[in-house]
């Protein structure tokens, strides 16, 4: 079932989005493999920042946040 998320949004006119409170400077590509059980805690799989590309494997929930924790630390949306 689909369900639309209400946002707020700041017209762009071709520039990334940056007033919205989804900001693509926040935003991750998750991808888990096939032997991914959460109910055990078994994750694994891959993780990339859309807006830089930086991307990294992870073998763990622990290493998944942690390499979402330091992107969001290091990345900074540009100056409005």
């Amino acid at each position: 079932m689909r369900r639309d998320i209400p946002q707020v949004l700041a017209k762009t006119y071709g520039k990334l989005q940056t007033e919205s409170p989804l900001s693509p400077y926040r935003a991750f590509v998750v991808q888990f493999r096939t032997e991914t059980n959460v109910a055990r805690g078994q994750v694994s799989g891959r993780v990339e920042h859309v807006v830089s590309g930086q991307a990294t494997h992870f073998t763990s929930v622990k290493e998944l946040l942690a390499f979402i924790g330091h992107v969001l630390s290091t990345v900074r949306a540009p100056p409005r």
